[in-house]
């Protein structure tokens, strides 16, 4: 599990998409910070099914830092 703290953006020659997983999320606070944590599970194919593969967590600084990411990534979406 990793508590995000920056974004940087990186070039890389693998440009291939990924199999479709779901994505649990909660949210918290712990000492009065607010936390955002994304769980992703595995394929349908993985011995197994419904482990967290991996966890990720926000906190307000770095939500807002994503959702500028997402705007400059997909500027024709509406909110």
């Amino acid at each position: 599990m990793a508590l995000i703290k920056e974004f940087q953006s990186v070039s890389s020659d693998s440009q291939r998409l990924h199999g479709p997983v779901t994505c649990g999320y909660r949210a918290f606070t712990v000492d009065g910070r607010r936390i955002l944590q994304l769980d992703t599970y595995g394929s349908a194919e993985r011995k197994i099914l419904d482990k967290i593969s991996q966890s990720v967590q926000l906190d307000a600084d770095s939500a807002r830092e994503l959702l500028k990411i997402i705007e400059d990534a997909f500027p024709d979406l509406t909110r």
